[in-house]
């Protein structure tokens, strides 16, 4: 007898090498992307479809055994609507007089392709009323999540608190986060085993993070199967450009313009720091390009030890010069040429 073959892989978007953890993100995307819920009622009946061809999909490839039966088809795999089952199959059980339903056993009743029945036994992994594992629910952790956080460099220095807007799922209880009941997928979450969940976070961020810090939040992340604990959420930190400052490890970098006079004679200028303002002594005989050091007033890291900011110089004229400064000018030219 013939059937539709199913490429799962092709279904779930992965390559045929693909790893578990692969699988497994390629599935929950999907997932939420056709959940029935989330399209209008001219559109559901084809999500629904999807959505059972993205389970069955999963339920093959999440399982190692399963997987390595399904690998074992090779070339077999490109039949298409003429796919027959090779005869060296190990552990295939159905009746071919039976035709497709009655005669396989397993009883599976959650609605999968007669491929899946085929070649499974149509009986989904710890499901089904006949199964000795259908009252023992596989407990697993929730995966681990990430997303970015930007922060000025004045909010990394400090520190600040933050009220997050994050987007996640929980466990559906209709069937306690396994995806299914006794009368096969759970209609409440449509055989993902979470709904969605959306939820403000008040987020405290410590001071001295830089580009690339994570931040843990502890059981923010993935909802746990089977009364499993929730994942972690990690926040990455980016940091957005400074107008003024240049990060460098601890240190800061600033730059600032004097005047000829100031670099000649020397003064004190104000400098902003990550601190505030403070005033800077410019030695006399100063150039362009010279960095000042203010030690201690550059960034905080996590053991509370703080770099250095160094002060660039540059000397530039006003772009306001009076006619007797433009007349001074003239015979400090007029000197310097003369000295020559």
């Amino acid at each position: 007898m013939s059937v539709t073959f199913q490429d799962y892989y092709e279904l779930l978007e992965v390559d045929r090498k693909a790893s578990e953890k692969e699988i497994k993100s390629a599935y929950r995307k999907l997932a939420r992307k056709w959940h029935p819920d989330l399209h209008p009622a001219a559109e559901k009946k084809q999500a629904e479809e999807q959505f059972k061809r993205i389970n069955e999909a999963y339920e093959v490839l999440k399982d190692a055994d399963k997987r390595a039966r399904y690998d074992r088809l090779g070339s077999r795999w490109k039949d298409g609507q003429d796919f027959q089952p090779p005869p060296d199959m190990n552990g295939v059980r159905y009746y071919s007089s039976g035709g497709f339903g009655g005669g396989f056993e397993g009883n599976f009743e959650g609605g999968f392709s007669d491929f899946f029945n085929m070649f499974f036994g149509g009986q989904a992994s710890g499901s089904g009323p006949r199964s000795s594992r259908s009252s023992q629910r596989r407990s697993a952790r929730g995966e681990d999540l990430e997303s970015e956080i930007d922060l000025s460099m004045e909010e990394a220095f400090q520190g600040v608190t933050r009220s997050l807007r994050v987007g996640g799922s929980a466990a559906c209880p209709g069937c306690g986060g396994t995806g299914r009941n006794d009368q096969g997928f759970c209609p409440q979450c449509g055989g993902t085993g979470f709904l969605p969940d959306e939820k403000t976070l008040e987020v405290k961020i410590p001071a001295g993070v830089k580009e690339g810090s994570r931040i843990r939040l502890k059981g923010q992340g993935g909802t746990g199967l089977g009364g499993g604990p929730k994942g972690d959420l990690y926040l990455k930190v980016k940091l957005r450009p400074h107008p003024l400052f240049k990060l460098k490890e601890n240190d800061v970098e600033v730059e600032t313009t004097i005047r000829p006079d100031q670099a000649v004679f020397g003064d004190r200028i104000p400098v902003k720091t990550l601190d505030g303002q403070v005033n800077v002594k410019v030695p006399p005989d100063s150039r362009s390009g010279s960095r000042l050091r203010l030690k201690g007033k550059g960034f905080i890291d996590k053991n509370n030890n703080r770099g250095d900011q160094y002060v660039r110089l540059l000397i530039d004229l006003p772009s306001d010069l009076s006619e007797e400064e433009k007349e001074l000018y003239k015979k400090l030219n007029e000197l310097r040429k003369g000295g020559k």
